[in-house]
């Protein structure tokens, strides 16, 4: 999946540098150039990975996530650069791309922070259309339940913190 990515990102390139004026000198295109070899730097990063257990894998993956949550958001603040020199350009409003970008960013960025939540969300007592008030009884008898579920080891995270010390 991730080289089908930096190969998606060098045809974008390629074809902008083919079709479009070049000349570096505003913000979308610097910024677009430093991530498109961001990109390329994360992508070797990625094949020189220490195996687990070795030393030096905490500081890959550290350096490796760290880079790619920042080529993630400089990605995000170059569309918004994009846009304006749209705009600037074109003198054509581009309101309705930012709006709808914003919508999709921020879906995303929802979604992510939940994703963890998930699985505890839906474990809730409290289910819509079941709302019946619980005895103090039944109460105890979910906390010694949930005593004996828990595992003997603690859990993972589900998000991309899960391997930081593997």
């Amino acid at each position: 999946k991730q080289m089908l990515s930096v190969l998606l990102a060098t045809a974008g390139a390629v074809m902008s540098l083919r079709n479009f004026e070049n000349s570096f000198n505003n913000n979308h295109q610097r910024l677009g150039l430093a991530l498109y070899g961001a990109i390329w730097v994360q992508a070797l990063i990625g094949f020189f990975r220490p195996h687990r257990g070795k030393k030096e894998r905490s500081f890959w993956y550290m350096v490796h996530w760290m880079l790619g949550t920042l080529i993630s958001l400089v990605g995000i603040i170059n569309i918004y650069t994009g846009l304006n020199a749209y705009h600037k350009r074109t003198q054509r409003s581009s309101g309705l791309w930012t709006l709808l970008f914003t919508a999709e960013v921020s879906f995303i960025a929802i979604y992510y922070l939940i994703q963890d939540k998930r699985e505890y969300i839906q474990k809730q007592a409290v289910i819509l259309g079941n709302l019946e008030p619980i005895t103090q009884d039944q109460e105890n008898v979910q906390r010694q339940n949930q005593k004996d579920m828990l595992p003997q080891q603690p859990c993972g995270k589900h998000n991309a913190l899960k391997n930081l010390f593997d």
